[in-house]
């Protein structure tokens, strides 16, 4: 799962702050190697300031200050939960893999050496849980808050959100310590739920990314019965991490993976929108502006919007550096908004702009202009839905 941190250093740094610098910096701090903290302080926050800067005079209203400190899932896991440690993968062992490597194995191959696994800012390790799981990372979130709240200082925007990790991630990793997964699944509830609190205290929405609900955490090709069960399950987990925590702080993104290959198995929108839907959450984000997927506004023909429900279909690609036309953001975005109505769309990008914090698969310049024809796109939008 990528980070929100590599979308903000390999696509939203300007001339402040250098990319290259940040990356060297963040390789030495996750490969334990003594490094200049004051000179990361400082170009992160640098880096989170022009960001910000950046999206607010591009016309975009919600800013996502990219959780400037998780510089890969590994260091985030060790870095905010006690109880886990990261493992070096044995011979023969991987990283993970998807079923389409068995259809395309030489692109494959390319694509995990020069943008997955080659460009991972240290080796990629596994993680196991080996003791009690609790939250420990009150330091690095605050830097994280205070970061984003002076970069918003002075600026015109409606609101700003944070990103943060769900136990239905989390828990794929290895449990070597709790009895039983119950057991491994609520330790991991518990302990994110201080993350996200700290975060709406804060005065911030939070994104909780979920790229697994898009395959139902795992379960796409089960038998009916079991696999309405264990997605009832996930959704439950998912609602008891949340619970007390108002349905409109949240924001429940779901995306088909970094990866940018040919997604012949992703499923359709309409095979795991519902239960998408029943999660607590106000605002649901998903993937739209992938070709195997500009069809899927015709879930919302057969799904109703529930009450009270936002949708934020994504409008910019993650796996290729066109920059797409307003027009065809405005026309997607208008037939999504016929179908659950007008009030209760707002429009994003699909997911980041790089598949680890050291690749740059998508141009800094580009991924600037991407965002510059979303917010045309959506003016163009407002103007054909309010006229009628």
């Amino acid at each position: 799962m990528q980070t929100s941190t590599d979308r903000i250093l390999t696509t939203h740094t300007g001339s402040i702050a250098r990319p290259d610098e940040l990356v060297e910096l963040m390789r030495a701090k996750e490969n334990d190697r003594p490094y200049d903290t004051d000179a990361f302080e400082a170009r992160a926050t640098a880096a989170v300031e022009e960001c910000v800067r950046r999206q607010v005079a591009a016309g975009l209203d919600v800013i996502n200050d990219g959780e400037q400190r998780k510089s890969g899932f590994t260091t985030y896991l060790t870095e905010r939960l006690a109880g886990f440690e990261a493992v070096p993968y044995g011979p023969g062992e991987s990283p993970g893999s998807w079923r389409e490597v068995a259809d395309f194995p030489e692109y494959y191959e390319r694509y995990f050496k020069t943008a997955m696994y080659g460009a991972m800012l240290s080796p990629p390790k596994r993680l196991v849980c080996r003791g009690p799981v609790r939250y420990v990372g009150q330091q690095a979130l605050a830097a994280d808050i205070a970061n984003l709240r002076a970069a918003l200082a002075g600026q015109d925007y409606t609101e700003a959100f944070m990103s943060a990790a769900l136990p239905t991630s989390l828990a794929q990793h290895d449990n070597d310590y709790y009895p039983s997964r119950e057991e491994f699944l609520t330790a991991l509830s518990d302990a994110t739920r201080e993350e996200y609190r700290a975060i709406i205290d804060a005065g911030f929405l939070i994104q909780l990314d979920d790229p697994s609900a898009s395959d139902l955490w795992g379960h796409g090709d089960a038998d009916p019965a079991s696999r309405y069960r264990h997605v009832a399950e996930t959704v439950e987990l998912i609602n008891y991490t949340l619970r007390d925590i108002p349905a409109d702080k949240i924001r429940y993104h779901t995306c088909y993976g970094i990866n940018q290959g040919p997604h012949v198995y992703d499923l359709r929108l309409r095979d795991f929108i519902e239960p998408m839907l029943r999660v607590n959450a106000q605002a649901v984000s998903f993937e739209v502006m992938n070709p195997r997927h500009l069809h899927d506004y015709h879930a919302f023909e057969d799904v109703r919007l529930p009450d009270g429900k936002v949708i934020i279909p994504g409008m910019l690609s993650n796996g290729a550096n066109w920059v797409e036309h307003p027009e065809l953001i405005a026309e997607l975005t208008v037939r999504y908004a016929e179908l659950v109505g007008r009030e209760n769309v707002l429009i994003g990008n699909d997911c980041g702009f790089a598949s680890q914090a050291a690749s740059r698969e998508i141009d800094p310049k580009v991924a600037w202009a991407k965002f510059a024809a979303l917010a045309e796109g959506a003016r163009i939008a407002t103007q054909r839905l309010w006229r009628r």
